[in-house]
């Protein structure tokens, strides 16, 4: 049986070899169907929709591995083994596959032709900082609310979390060909801003701070800034006195809040307010959304949402007995306005003390008529452990409680703070170690893979000052043959499906794991394979290609350090 042409040498070209692959078995599929050589049934099945492709631990198991066979055998009412010689026969004669094997019981491994494997680093170079990004969220809107925070002192180290690890997130849901806007949801409204203002007043007149206060040494700092705009506070008694402070402080606490996170290179595209839920209509718009949906009820004299018909482990009250709101109602309309507002999927990212919001906020999706695990995503981050000298850090000089995010940056810098919040899943606890951040060596990650791009970039300058040309118009791939050189072409290929991932399991993770390891395959590399000539001896093309090859690295490094908001130094 010959090649189909839709298998045909081009197909691959142009596309992340993954996919183009994938693509070519789903074309020798389709293919074997035309020919009556399989049932049209397995055009039908999920798995070929979406073919799944893994990296052999074994190298000598080739470049990638399916089990696409076993995975329509049922349906195809054949087995795998014939299934997988189908596909075997389909593109025996592809040109940009090198060797096609079938093992087990219908398990199939493909070793791409060495040009093919190559091509990657075109395709990298044409495409620069956008190399990498895919299109498995494109046309969603999503709204990514990361930080809750009160205005009522400095944000602290579980915001500092989320602060790195939403910032990423945010920029990986783009990668993957979302709409995403970033937002901080601000809580200033309720007992906290009183006591937040009765705290400022107090400090301000040399008087004993409320017991419930905020007794934090930034009272004190905030107090101060606010007489020497307002020397007149001071005097007001404590009707008016309190409401003063409270916006004063409240106007000077948020700024300081964005200062740092925009030190932290933390970018927000919306301060969305509680207040402005209660101001506008919001709040009567969501009680008559919910009410068309038939899941609100009176009892007990209050308004209540029932939220145990999708789950909750309880229904909750909108509207007490005398009138007054609740905060789950406040969450309610805040979720409705965002949907209002146009998005079709609401993240929150909520901290290790918010579990119980998970099967509330679901249900309340549901019970406006939304689709609970589509359009609502809730993610739960756990603790952070600041060890320093070998001992836990737990308060903090300036606020008096944990560890400010402030405080984190002046012991270890944003890049070294950043990484490493972002590199562990959200969903586990972590130990941030102050004094390994601050060494450089390999046992710090974020060096280790800053070196990584530093280390290319020293490569390339002394290239450039050898007369050495390299890039696409001179590289030829055929000549990488050496394993380290195959490894790092496989690994550089590897990033656009690692984005597709980390987009959909909403794990930013994943990018700095993957340029961890591509960092590894450079130095194996660097260290096995001569790029620049010695001496002298006379440049050649392997000369050329190799260099083409770290350029190429070096831009995967960079695209990847960029998604996680760290910088790609040259020089360290």
């Amino acid at each position: 049986m010959s090649a189909p042409h839709s298998s045909s040498d081009s197909f691959l070209e142009g596309a992340a070899p993954h996919e183009a692959l994938a693509a070519a078995i789903q074309a020798a599929i389709r293919d074997s169907v035309s020919e009556g050589a399989i049932s049209s049934e397995v055009l039908e099945a999920p798995a070929l929709a979406n073919v799944t492709l893994e990296r052999p631990k074994n190298r000598d198991h080739g470049d990638y591995a399916t089990s696409i066979a076993l995975a329509l055998a049922k349906v195809a009412n054949k087995s795998p083994r014939e299934i997988a010689e189908l596909i075997q026969r389909g593109l025996s004669s592809h040109s940009t596959i090198e060797k096609i094997e079938i093992a087990g019981p219908g398990f199939i491994n493909f070793t791409l032709a060495k040009s093919s494997q190559g091509a990657v680093v075109r395709n990298i170079l044409n495409e620069g900082a956008k190399f990498g990004e895919v299109t498995i969220l494109q046309g969603k809107k999503i709204n990514l609310e990361f930080i809750s925070a009160n205005p009522t002192g400095p944000l602290h180290l579980g915001h500092t979390r989320w602060a790195a690890v939403g910032d990423a997130l945010a920029s990986v849901l783009a990668a993957g060909g979302a709409h995403v806007t970033r937002e901080f949801y601000i809580n200033d409204r309720g007992t906290q801003m009183e006591l937040f203002g009765a705290s400022l007043r107090a400090a301000a007149r040399g008087e004993a701070r409320p017991e419930d206060g905020y007794q934090g040494d930034y009272i004190n700092e905030l107090a101060a800034l606010i007489l020497a705009q307002h020397p007149e506070y001071k005097e007001l008694d404590e009707a008016k006195g309190i409401p003063a402070f409270r916006e004063a402080g409240y106007a000077l606490q948020l700024q300081q809040q964005k200062d740092v996170l925009k030190n932290f290179g933390t970018h927000f595209d919306v301060w969305f307010s509680e207040r402005s839920l209660h101001a506008g209509d919001a709040l009567t718009t969501a009680l008559e959304t919910l009410k068309s949906q038939g899941h609100v009820f009176e009892a007990e004299g209050a308004t209540w949402l029932r939220t145990t018909d999708f789950g909750d482990d309880k229904d909750r009250v909108l509207v007490k007995s005398g009138g007054e709101l609740t905060y789950f109602s406040s969450d309610t309309a805040y979720y409705l306005d965002k949907r209002r507002r146009g998005f079709d999927i609401c993240i929150y990212m909520l901290g290790a003390d918010h579990h119980g919001y998970v099967g509330r906020l679901k249900a309340t999706a549901a019970c406006a008529g939304d689709d609970s695990e589509y359009n609502i995503h809730v993610l739960i981050g756990q603790l952070v452990k600041i060890m320093e000298g070998g001992q836990e850090l737990k308060l903090s000089k300036r606020a008096g409680t944990i560890i400010t995010l402030e405080e984190l940056v002046e012991k270890v810098g944003v890049d070294a703070a950043r990484y490493t919040l972002i590199r562990y899943p959200v969903d586990t606890p972590m130990v941030l170690d102050i004094d390994l951040l601050k060494k450089r060596t390999n046992d710090n990650p974020v060096f280790y893979v800053q070196y990584a791009h530093a280390r290319i970039s020293a490569v390339l300058r002394n290239a450039d000052e050898l007369g050495l040309v390299y890039g696409v118009d001179v590289y030829k791939p055929e000549l990488l043959t050496h394993d380290r050189e195959r490894e790092l072409l496989g690994g550089l290929a590897e990033f656009p499906r690692v984005i597709a991932t980390a987009a959909e399991l909403r794990q930013p993770h994943r990018v700095a794991r993957y340029i961890e390891e591509l960092a590894s395959l450079y130095h194996g590399f660097y260290n096995d394979c001569r790029v620049l000539p010695m001496g002298d001896e006379k440049a050649t093309d392997i000369h050329a290609s190799r260099a083409t090859l770290c350029a190429a690295t070096r831009q995967v490094i960079k695209n990847g350090l960029t998604l996680l908001g760290v910088s790609a130094p040259e020089r360290m």
